[in-house]
Formats: C-alpha cells, sequence, structure tokens
C-alpha cells in the first residue's frame, strides 16, 4: 500500500465520518412546526402578549408587499401584532407601497430612514430605530424578501415562550431560479449541517456555537436589551450573527429551528446579487480571521475538489486507485450535500451539483477574503462598507 492509496483512504475515510455526522445533526434541528402553540400560549390572552414584527426595507420595490401582506394574514391567535416598517431612504417606489397599505391596515406603521451615522451598519441603524419605536415583549425581525405561512409567527413565538425568552431563527426555504442561485444558495445550510453541532447552540452558554439569520429572528425585548441590542454590534456586517452571539454572552437562550416549511424567500435575484451578498458575509462571518477562513477553503478543496478530479483522472488514465476511491469519495461528498437540501427543502438533484458549488464558494470565499484584506470592502444595496 502507497502513500497515494493510504491518502484517499483517509479522505474517502473524512467523508463517511461527516456524512454520518451530517444526518445525526439534522436530526438535532427543532421544527417549529412541532410544537403545540395552542398549548403554549393559552396561559396568556391575546391582550396580554404583544409581537412587535420589524421589517427594514431599502429598494425594496420587489418584495415589500408580498411581505407585507403574509405577515398581516398571520393567524394571531393567542397573541397581538404590530407591524413597524423603516423605509431606510429607498431609491425606487417601496415608501409609496407600504404608505398604500398602512391606510388599510391600522396594525402597520411606516418609519422614515435619517442618514446614517457615522460607524452604524445600514440594517443594524434601521433595525434599531425600528426598536425604538416598538411596544412589543417580542420583537420579530423579517427581512422584505421573506414571506410567511400563517402559522410562521405563532409557531416560532411559542418557542421562544417555551424556551422562557433568548432568541429563536430559522433558515427559510430558498426559492433560487438562475444557476448561480441555485448552486450558491442552499449552502449556507450545508455549512451548518455540515460542522456545527447544533445541539450545543441550545444547551451551551459559548457564542462559538451559534447561527443565525437576520431574515428571520424572533428575540424577547429583555434579551434584547440584556445584550445590548443593534447598538453594541453597530459596526459589525453580520448583524444577525454578532447579536446571537451576544444574546449569549448575556446568558439568554438561543435556538437555531427548522422553519423552511413555514417561511420562505428568494434572497437575490441574480448571480451579481449572489457573489456580491456571500462575498460580503464569509470572511466578515468568521471574524475576519484570516486561518479559519483560508483553513476552511483548504477542507474544502480537499475534501470535495479533489474526489471529483481524482475520478475524472482515473477515468482517462486508467489509474484504478484514484477511480475508485475518486468515486467513492465523490460520492460521499454528494450524500453529504444531499442531507443538507433535504433540511432546507431543496430537490435532490442539486446534490449532484455539490462539487461545482463547492468551487463556488471556494471562489467567493477567496474573493471576499481579498476585498476585506485588501481595504476594499464590499457593496450592497448601493453603499460600500469598508
Amino acid at each position: 500500500m502507497n502513500a497515494s492509496e493510504i491518502g484517499w483512504i483517509v479522505l474517502t475515510g473524512v467523508l463517511g465520518v461527516q456524512l454520518l455526522f451530517a444526518i445525526w445533526n439534522l436530526s438535532c434541528l427543532p421544527k417549529v412546526r412541532a410544537l403545540d402553540a395552542q398549548r403554549i400560549l393559552r396561559s396568556r390572552s391575546d391582550d396580554e402578549l404583544l409581537v412587535s414584527v420589524l421589517i427594514p426595507a431599502r429598494n425594496e420595490t420587489l418584495h415589500i408587499q408580498g411581505c407585507l401582506e403574509s405577515v398581516l394574514a398571520s393567524d394571531t391567535s393567542g397573541f397581538r401584532m404590530e407591524v413597524l416598517v423603516l423605509d431606510d431612504r429607498s431609491e425606487d417606489d417601496t415608501a409609496e407601497i407600504i404608505q398604500r397599505i398602512v391606510s388599510q391596515d391600522s396594525r402597520v406603521r411606516l418609519l422614515q430612514g435619517v442618514d446614517l451615522p457615522p460607524g452604524w451598519m445600514g440594517k443594524s441603524h434601521a433595525c434599531h430605530r425600528l426598536v425604538q419605536e416598538a411596544a412589543g415583549q417580542w420583537y420579530m425581525f423579517v427581512d422584505a424578501d421573506v414571506r410567511l405561512k400563517p402559522t410562521a409567527i405563532r409557531q416560532t413565538l411559542a418557542a421562544g415562550v417555551e424556551q422562557g425568552g433568548g432568541l429563536v431563527t430559522g433558515f427559510p426555504y430558498q426559492v433560487t431560479k438562475t444557476w448561480m442561485e441555485k448552486l450558491v444558495v442552499p449552502m449556507m445550510v450545508f455549512t451548518i449541517i455540515s460542522h456545527l453541532p447544533i445541539f450545543m447552540i441550545r444547551r451551551s452558554s459559548s457564542p462559538l456555537f451559534v447561527a443565525a439569520t437576520g431574515a428571520f429572528l424572533l428575540i424577547h425585548r429583555s434579551s434584547y436589551e440584556a445584550s445590548g441590542g443593534h447598538a453594541a454590534i453597530q459596526a459589525h456586517l453580520v448583524d444577525d450573527m454578532s447579536l446571537a452571539k451576544a444574546v449569549k454572552r448575556a446568558g439568554h437562550p438561543v435556538t437555531l429551528a427548522d422553519v423552511h416549511d413555514v417561511t420562505t424567500t428568494r434572497m437575490y435575484q441574480n448571480g451579481t446579487e449572489v457573489w456580491n451578498g456571500y462575498k460580503k458575509n464569509m470572511y466578515e462571518g468568521l471574524g475576519r480571521k484570516d486561518a479559519l477562513l483560508l483553513g476552511t477553503l483548504l477542507m474544502y478543496t480537499l475534501m470535495y475538489l479533489v474526489p471529483p478530479l481524482g475520478l475524472i483522472f482515473g477515468v482517462f488514465t486508467g489509474d484504478m486507485t484514484a477511480l475508485t476511491y475518486g468515486l467513492v469519495g465523490t460520492v460521499l461528498g454528494m450524500a453529504v450535500k444531499r442531507v443538507a437540501d433535504y433540511a432546507g427543502g431543496q430537490p435532490w438533484w442539486l446534490a449532484l451539483l455539490q462539487p461545482i458549488s463547492m468551487a463556488c464558494v471556494i471562489a467567493i470565499g477567496i474573493a471576499s477574503w481579498r476585498a476585506g484584506r485588501s481595504g476594499k470592502g464590499y457593496v450592497w444595496k448601493g453603499r460600500r462598507y469598508n
């Protein structure tokens, strides 16, 4: 047995362990739809429990009406709801659309954005302003591109009440239409299912074990205040992760739940938006740690690109070792991707494109690192962040 064969055996063994971990990790992901919301909320009357749905919106002509319509169609049995929307100095018809809905439903209020103060990130400041005007015991942050099913808020609120406060979040089902969306967007769930022990998010007080998305995030007022809120993370580009970590540091619980069957979103409309959105988040999301990002990209290259390259090499050269182990490793990598796609509600055939998806993620990761290290920064929704 030569060194090459030993290397292949180790690589396929690691992929096998990764697959087993992903399957187990998926089983640890709590589903909000499984909760008995009626039992959990029935001890409270509608007059006692108020949820403030907070929606920051900047240039959201395509999304804001559908978002608000889905929120206003929510089943609010067991609680009351107010909806606050902040138009963050949009350059399109976002404010006019919101105002039209405000005139039709008294639960909705429109706030106007102001010039961004020094040191603040745009979305964090918008969320901060929304909280200042909110009256609820619970804050439900919802991105303008998210659509809710009628039970989404109620079931998530039940999860928050059952854990006694803190923060509850989850990744909506990702609607993807262009090829770049299909290849890259579902990889968010892949990274969590593959690497983050989900049961530790709730059980451990360490901020190392955390995952969150600002697209759909519920937090109790006391937990928000204890964490310092968005004011404490005003300069953080990846605000959702920073807020969840701050909540943990304050000693309050955080839960990552499966909400893909009660929420949907189309985060990006084309390949350019996918590239810029992930480029903005990858390096910053890992705390600007060079070794962590580059080490992760190297690991992804070895685990998910080397096997298909070995398979191709074996096919053209007749090298049976490369062919056999390359095939096994490729299939194992696709199986890991399938587990993650199942968690996110994605179609089965996307797993077959896993090597291409991984190549795209690695390329974006390198671009994110270069932009962060060079000081060029990132551009998002007409604003440049350094």
